[in-house]
């Protein structure tokens, strides 16, 4: 199965992955955590990668951001940020892109931020780090972006420290610490993960408002499809490491055509359809061991459609210009017509 034809190429696109693929080095062989998988995402979209947790996402984007453990191994016909070639340029290069041009929302504020050191020392460090331009003017930054993700009383934030602070407003000190530099790329792993309901939906709220008032590109990474419907433009679905459909939001939404993106909307209630007592659906089976390599497709052991024919090389298939999936059968999930 190949990655590179999931994704039509596009022209102008602010980050490019093809043939993306990431080993890890275990005791028992190396594990394919990601697959040869191909995306793109443009200026000021929000592209989400989708799925269970273990199927690649977060390794995804530590290999575009360049913070993979030294077990990992990565490998891509190309990876690119606004034409700069990510697999080749040296490590000082990287480090002026990461946090600058291309910056990370991760997915534990807790364990992300310094406990050592004060709010207002690490969104000014940042600053200081790539701008240069002082520390009066980092700290009226930092302030300013504080207000704008919604934290009250911003100056007297700067000098607590992570600790001192809720769930949701760490989330909040990690978003802004991102917008520091104003990147053109926001790289967001599993941001609302830890966080209650309301907070979740306030932090997708203020992702959706920053995307559209600084026109940044965002890659929001999730396992969430209630979280993918609100705020996605595009969507690729991922499992066991490789990407198995991936269409626009709306046409993810109304049709689905992979198996495992089916299983997954089946597991969702339908408001207005889904009643109180009413059974969810379920995928049945575990993911397959990534140790040593997949042959065919990696859902057909759990899926109600497999066939022989599931165990050699896996088509990618059109559904539209812009939606594709990686299924033997071709018709799988197709509406009949009315």
């Amino acid at each position: 199965m190949s990655g590179t034809a999931l994704t039509p190429r596009r022209k102008a696109s602010l980050l490019e992955v093809k043939g993306l693929t990431v080993d890890i080095r275990t005791p028992s062989g190396p594990l394919q955590a990601v697959r040869d998988i191909s995306f793109e995402v443009d200026r000021g979209e929000t592209v989400c990668l989708v799925g269970e947790s273990g199927c690649g996402k977060s390794i995804t984007s530590l290999a575009i951001m360049g913070l993979l453990p030294r077990s990992a191994t990565c490998r891509a016909e190309r990876l690119a940020f606004d034409g700069i070639d990510l697999t080749t340029i040296d490590r000082h290069r990287r480090n002026d892109l990461r946090g600058n041009r291309m910056a990370m929302i991760f997915q534990e504020p807790m364990t992300a931020l310094n406990p050592a050191w004060t709010i207002g020392e690490q969104l000014i460090e940042v600053h200081r780090r790539h701008i240069g331009k002082g520390d009066k003017v980092a700290r009226a930054r930092a302030v300013d972006l504080l207000a704008k993700v919604g934290i009250a009383s911003p100056a007297e934030r700067l000098g607590q420290y992570p600790h001192q602070l809720s769930g949701g407003l760490r989330q909040r000190v990690m978003i802004a610490m991102a917008l520091m530099c104003e990147p053109e790329l926001l790289v967001a792993d599993e941001p609302t993960t830890a966080l209650d309901v309301t907070i979740q939906a306030q932090i997708l709220r203020l992702l959706a408002d920053i995307r559209r008032d600084l026109g940044i590109a965002l890659l929001l990474i999730t396992h969430d499809l209630g979280v993918v419907a609100r705020i996605a433009d595009r969507v690729n679905v991922m499992y066991a490491g490789a990407i198995v459909e991936s269409a626009t939001a709306a046409e993810l939404f109304a049709a689905p055509r992979h198996p495992y993106t089916q299983g997954l909307l089946a597991c969702l209630p339908r408001p207005g359809v889904t009643m109180a007592g009413d059974r969810l659906g379920t995928i049945p089976g575990v993911v397959p061991s990534l140790v040593g390599g997949i042959t065919g497709c990696a859902f057909r052991s759990r899926c109600g459609h497999a066939v022989p024919a599931c165990a050699a090389p896996v088509p990618a298939r059109t559904a539209s210009p812009t939606h594709t999936f990686t299924c033997v059968h071709a018709h799988v999930g197709e509406r009949e017509p009315a």
